[in-house]
């Protein structure tokens, strides 16, 4: 039986999409190094190798030896202030890493390609819903790492027998509703991971970077997707690529944005309590406001969000971190 070699499968995401496919009933090799990932997130009947994606001579070995017939890619490094003060990182976990994967897959026959893209991508949009076709202009390492990378499966499927997708996520949110995975990296910068630190008393305030921003309560304005919705989109993805159809792009998001304060007060409501807030100035690389349209996801792939209520996403997050606290 051939297998999916999930990438970054420990980390936050992967270890979502990997109970995703058990679920179903695929044969999952996760490949993560551990870096930010948490080894007991992966799922038992998930097969772990513990090494980098930019090994390219292990990932070709993993390829053959599971017979690899796809693989969907998380692995990489994330935080957008951290990418503008350390860039060479970005570009070598992101751009210089995903180069040497998808060389390996191109070398080993491995035609169908998932790609964990960024909202990072469009930099500060001169429009308020943000298209699969409006101008990308990264504004930090971060997004420009990643729009490499697309640039990279672009190329490469016109030149191989390769197609992929690149999904391009805005902001994911929320814990598996089996309670199996979650948000788990301590020092993590989600805002929702970190009100639910502050409001069980793990953090003593939460920070609102920017209240000055030209949006209507000043703060960042974000839409903020579930990630049991964002794994349906890469299952959608994984099965239309199997299936044949031709590279693309998608955004992943709700079309709704939530500023910080709203989002504070959705966690205020889930805990039953006020939250100490501190606001302090903008972070760097952040705009002001990402909102996606996500028209092309729906009508392509036909993807039908289950989980768009940012109460249902916000206990969620509360529960998985209770849980942590409980372990």
């Amino acid at each position: 039986m051939s297998a999916i070699l999930v990438t970054g499968g420990a980390g936050y995401i992967g270890s979502h999409m990997n109970y995703a496919l058990l679920d179903r009933g695929e044969r999952v090799v996760v490949l993560d190094n551990l870096s930010t990932g948490v080894r007991g997130l992966i799922g038992a009947e998930a097969e772990f190798v513990e090494g980098d994606v930019a090994d390219r001579d292990l990932v070709r070995n993993l390829i053959r030896k599971h017979r690899i017939e796809a693989v969907i890619h998380f692995a990489g490094s994330i935080v957008v202030p951290e990418s503008v003060t350390k860039p060479l990182l970005y570009y070598a976990n992101n751009t210089m890493a995903s180069r040497a994967l998808i060389e390996a897959c191109i070398e080993e026959g491995v035609q169908h390609f998932v790609f964990s893209s960024t909202a990072a991508v469009y930099g500060i949009p001169g429009v308020s819903m943000v298209s699969e076709d409006t101008p990308k202009e990264p504004i930090n390492p971060y997004g420009r790492s990643k729009l490499m990378t697309e640039w990279m499966l672009e190329d490469t499927a016109k030149a191989h027998d390769f197609r992929y997708v690149a999904l391009r996520y805005f902001n994911v949110a929320g814990a598996d509703p089996k309670g199996r995975t979650g948000q788990s990296t301590p020092r993590a910068t989600h805002l929702i991971k970190r009100a639910a630190q502050v409001a069980l008393g793990r953090e003593p305030y939460l920070d609102i970077f920017g209240t000055d921003f030209p949006t209507p309560d000043g703060t960042g304005v974000r839409d903020y997707i579930h990630v049991s919705d964002l794994i349906a989109a890469h299952l959608l993805a994984l099965d239309a690529l199997r299936g044949g159809a031709g590279s693309d792009v998608f955004n992943c998001g709700y079309g709704r944005g939530l500023s910080v304060r709203e989002i504070v007060a959705a966690v205020e409501r889930a805990a039953g309590h006020k939250l100490p807030v501190r606001e302090a100035p903008r972070r760097a690389g952040d705009p002001p406001m990402l909102v996606a349209d996500s028209t092309k996801l729906k009508l392509t792939l036909n993807w039908q969000p289950r989980y768009d209520d940012v109460d249902v996403i916000v206990r969620s997050a509360l529960e998985w971190e209770r849980k942590l606290g409980a372990s």
